[in-house]
């Protein structure tokens, strides 16, 4: 039995999964926490140790499952959160905590590069945390001698060698995603010691280093296994749930959302909501990222007190639209139209609405339609599905499903395997390992499917069209403004 480990490295935890080669089963898996710290409003950060533990523990869980041979396991893959800053020193350690994907106290920084470079660069892509340290933290930032991505740190740790891929470079904001790679001018504008300090891009389907000694005994892992590019999660949750073709768009349900698909040619969009990235087989992933997904209805749950079950069985019992209540999700700022200072809030809320399942309702809908409003741009510009797959922590909401059917108008599929970043990061493992190009590595090995899909209410679409159409009005008089 061969035998690839896939690390997911995500802003709430580490993933490991073990993947039999051959029959692409999954064999093993484990998962260990992590906090965000928020020291300053707006802040969101995590110390790379943490990581490092929470990976360390997620393996050992993954590979103690009955029936993993640890030493089958011929190579391995990372996935990682995209946009994070890991700024390090002359001995690779971090100079400041690394500030994350969901930082927007670098919202200044990111408008005065979006104005010297005639383009949109959001706050929470890596590029303004680096102005940012160079501004609040001058000693950390004067320290500084290579900047990486949270999975770029992961792969240092693994084979002791700097290197990243252009799919999760592409997150940066000075990469060059229609050359696939880095570009000068944007690079200057962030600093000009930049160029000296990333790593180099390897190609998508190489092997990339060998797990070296030491990691291999702190993760008990066989020493000098493959270790391939890996890639951000975005990228790497396409590869698991089988989007490498046009047309199979992937709806991802986690902290944050995110819609994306793979193309043939980079989408560049002149209005900026579309992300143009690179993705992990050599092409491009254009993708919209709202930056409030669960974190709503997370906060429904604790503000009432009861568990997410309850709360949905109760949504289901609500019309939708939602008795014309809105939840506007901005809690952490957005990206998505770019409304990094905007506000969470509860609008239309009438005497007797302030019910649990009235207010889980909206927020499924109010983090929907916050998806689907990018959606649409991706349309838009071309990339219109012809399929969605729902992955991600919350796909296996059974109102949430209905809800994103009646929403984008669209059949769903579900793969049966949740964890499609870290489903990703071995499937690249295992390609890379045996040869193969990851797209044919991918097609030859589709990930298994969950019998059933859901289809869109034809009784629904006028009451989800006019709550769509309430949300976008109220977004824009509310948040537009922030």
């Amino acid at each position: 039995m061969r035998l690839a480990l896939g690390i997911d490295l995500g802003t709430q935890g580490a993933k490991a999964l073990v993947m039999d080669v051959d029959s692409g089963r999954v064999v093993g898996r484990g998962s260990s926490p992590l906090a965000v710290d928020a020291p300053r409003p707006g802040a969101a950060e995590q110390h790379p140790d943490a990581w490092w533990k929470a990976i360390a523990d997620a393996v050992h869980e993954a590979v103690a499952c009955p029936g993993v041979d640890a030493a089958r396991i011929a190579s391995v893959g990372v996935s990682g959160q995209q946009h994070g800053c890991v700024a390090l020193d002359a001995s690779d350690r971090p100079v400041h905590p690394a500030k994350l994907w969901c930082d927007t106290e670098c919202a200044t920084e990111a408008a005065t590069l979006s104005a010297t470079l005639g383009r949109r660069v959001p706050a929470g892509f890596t590029a303004p945390k680096l102005p940012w340290l160079r501004t609040h933290r001058p000693d950390a930032f004067a320290r500084i001698r290579r900047v990486m991505l949270p999975h770029d740190w992961v792969n240092l740790r693994l084979t002791g060698e700097a290197f990243t891929d252009a799919g999760d470079a592409s997150g940066t904001g000075w990469l060059d995603v229609a050359a696939r790679s880095y570009g000068r001018a944007a690079m200057d504008a962030v600093d000009p010691g930049l160029h000296a300090w990333v790593p180099p891009i390897v190609p998508a389907d190489a092997v990339a280093g060998t797990l070296r000694a030491e990691a291999a005994t702190e993760l008990g892992l066989p020493a000098g296994i493959s270790v391939a590019p890996g890639s951000g999660d975005n990228m790497m949750s396409a590869l698991g749930a089988g989007a490498v073709d046009h047309g199979t768009l992937v709806v991802s349900l986690g902290t944050s959302g995110t819609v994306f698909g793979a193309s043939d040619a980079p989408v560049i969009d002149p209005e900026g909501l579309v992300a143009a990235f690179c993705d992990a087989t050599g092409r491009w992933l254009p993708l919209v990222c709202t930056m409030n997904c669960t974190v709503v209805t997370e906060e429904v749950r604790a503000a009432f007190g009861l568990p997410h079950d309850r709360l949905t069985e109760l949504a289901a019992a609500e019309p939708p639209g939602a008795h014309g209540v809105s939840f506007l999700p901005y809690l952490q700022g957005e990206r998505t139209p770019d409304w990094p200072h905007a506000t969470g809030a509860l609008l239309g809320i009438r005497t007797g609405l302030m019910r649990p399942g009235v207010v889980y309702r909206a927020a499924l809908e109010g983090a929907t339609f916050a998806l689907l409003h990018g959606a649409r741009r991706l349309a838009a510009l071309g990339v219109a599905p012809r399929e969605l797959r729902v992955v991600g922590g919350a796909s296996r909401n059974a109102v949430w499903r209905q809800v994103l059917a009646d929403a984008f108008g669209a059949t769903l599929g579900f793969p049966a395997e949740p964890e499609s970043a870290a489903l990703g990061a071995a499937m690249q493992a295992a390609a890379v390992a045996s040869g193969a190009r990851v797209a044919e590595f991918v097609r030859a090995h589709p990930p298994a499917m969950l019998p059933g899909r859901v289809h869109p209410r034809p009784e629904a679409a006028a009451a989800t069209a006019e709550a769509f159409a309430r949300h976008e009005a109220r977004a824009a008089a509310w948040a537009g403004s922030a």
